[in-house]
Order: C-alpha cells, then structure tokens, then sequence
C-alpha cells in the first residue's frame, strides 16, 4: 500500500458524498495503491449508514472504523493510523473545509526529502474572533516552546512518512503536535499554503474553549519531549534550585547572627528557607518517582485510547 488516507468523521453525513468524489477525483489519476480510512467517531446522524454504503460499494479502498461513542479527534486520528498500511499517511477532514485536490502538492513535497508535509490555511475561511485569532495565538505559541516553526499546527491536512508516525501515543488534543513528535526523532518538516473551504454542511465542532485544552497539551508535550525520558533533570533540576536557595538564606542569616548578633529563629527568612529545603527535597524524591513511570510506560504494553464496535472493508484476517 502506497497511500492511507485517515479521515475522522463526527455528523458530516451531508458532507460525505461531495468528499468521497473529491478524493476519487484527486487520488485515482495518481496511479498509486491507497486506501481511505474513514473513522466514525460516534455520529449520532447518518455518516455510519454513508460510510458503511460506500465501503460496501468499493472494498478495495475504502474502509471504515466505527467507535461506540465520540472518543474525539485524536483518538479517531489514532485509530485511523493503527488501522491504516500506506507507506505514506495523509490526514484531511471530513467537513469539506480541507481540500483533497491539494494531496498531490503534499505527496509531491515529501518526493523533494521530507519526513511530514504540514498545510497551511493561509487564507483560513473560519470566524476571525473564535476561530482564527485564538489559533494563531496557539500556534506562536507552540512554535516559542517546542521550537517548530509552523503557521498552522491546527491544519489537520498533513501528509506524514510512516515511521515518523512510531513510537508514541496520542492523547487529548494531541494529533496537533504531531510534528513536534515528529521533529523530536529527527524527521526532516516543512509547511505548503493550502486551500482552506467554508464549511457547506453542518457546524463546527470546536470552539474557544479547545484553545485552552491545548494549552494544557502543551505543557504535556514540552515535558515528554524535553524530559519524558529523563524527568529528574526537571524534578531534580528544580529540587536542586530550591536547595540551594535554602543553604544561602540559612548560610545568610548564621551569618548576620555571628556578626550583627540578629536572631535567626526570628527571622521570617528561616520559615522560607526550611521551606525551600523541604520542598527541594521533595522535588528530587519526585523526580526519582517519575523515573520509575517513565521505565514502567516505556516497557509497559501498549493500550490504544479507543474502542472499535466495528470495522468494514478490511481482509478477513483484519476483520
């Protein structure tokens, strides 16, 4: 399999027959072997009933993944990748917002050397207020604290080489940062202009309060990144500061009680150094903990965050 494209899909049933033509028509003249995963994720509409229809109609490309309930994007991107063969990974929307014409300009990027091809909605048709200033705020953001530099880490429509993909997990609003996972094990990224659609059909999923979910994940992903395997170098680090700033502050008031003659016990300055040490040393019996769950998760085994009710179009042995 030459091509996977993974496609989560939340009540966009009057979306799905104007996208299943926009992907023949941009994928078939390509001349490769692909597959389009699509991956329910809990509609409470028709979407199944479409998708199940189509995959039925041609098993040799599309398959669907169905979830019980909504489990979220993420997790949808998620299963879609597990589920999906391709050497190459393109993730686009269902909502008709992303364009399945711009594929080829992706897929012909990663033919220069690239690892991950990222779009961006230069000219992004979403509100300015809720949707567009909020991200653009994440994404400099993002970029100050995990150091890769893109203009839209919400573009879904990426195009990823598979072994990029491996070695770790995706959780809450994580499918974004997904090129900082990429860019931590040396995958070589760039960013194309791409065309960005009104939205036809339906309503959007998203609003102000994603920004503060990923502002959460950021956190999350600059530790795992920077430390997840190494977290006492910031418990520790941390301890190691606290301690040090104790030792001077006591080291400062024996000295003011042997010259000046300046009670120490007195002193609101001994309360916040014994604080500091106690905290310091906490802090390093943290970080000697959180090595031991990053030896327990590395070693661990793997435990996806979904759970599939079913799958259709896939070999038997799949199945």
């Amino acid at each position: 399999m030459n091509l996977s494209l993974v496609i989560p899909v939340y009540n966009e049933q009057e979306n799905l027959p104007f996208l299943f033509d926009a992907i023949y028509q941009a994928v078939s003249p390509l001349n490769l072997k692909w597959e389009a995963i699509f991956v329910n994720d809990g509609s409470r509409d028709q979407s199944l009933a479409g998708l199940t229809e189509q995959a039925l109609r041609d098993p040799e490309h599309i398959r669907v993944v169905s979830f019980r309930r909504n489990f979220g994007q993420t997790a949808a991107i998620a299963a879609g990748i597990d589920h999906s063969r391709g050497e190459i990974i393109v993730l686009l929307d269902a909502d008709m917002q992303n364009d399945p014409a711009d594929i080829k300009m992706l897929l012909d990027k990663l033919d220069e050397g690239y690892d991950l091809v990222s779009g961006w909605r230069k000219n992004r048709k979403d509100n300015a207020v809720t949707r567009n200033f909020p991200s653009m705020v994440a994404n400099s953001l993002i970029s100050y604290v995990t150091g890769v530099k893109l203009h839209d880490y919400g573009c879904t429509l990426k195009a990823y080489r598979r072994d990029v993909l491996e070695g770790f997990r995706l959780y809450g609003e994580m499918h974004r940062f997904i090129p900082v996972y990429a860019s931590s094990v040396g995958a070589k990224i760039t960013e194309v202009a791409v065309n960005h659609h009104p939205r036809k059909f339906g309503k959007t999923k998203y609003g102000l309060e994603r920004t503060v979910k990923v502002i959460l994940d950021l956190f999350t992903v600059k530790f795992l990144v920077s430390y997840g395997s190494k977290p006492i170098y910031v418990f520790g680090g941390t301890g190691m500061l606290l301690i040090i700033a104790s030792v001077l502050l006591l080291a400062y008031l024996i000295v003011r009680r042997i010259f000046f003659m300046v009670g120490i016990l007195s002193s609101p300055f001994f309360q916040i150094g014994v604080m500091f040490f106690i905290l310091g040393f906490q802090s390093v019996l943290m970080g000697l903990i959180a090595e031991l769950l990053a030896r327990t998760y590395h070693e661990s085994q793997k435990k996806t965050i979904y759970i599939v009710h079913k799958r259709i179009g896939f070999p038997p042995e799949n199945s």
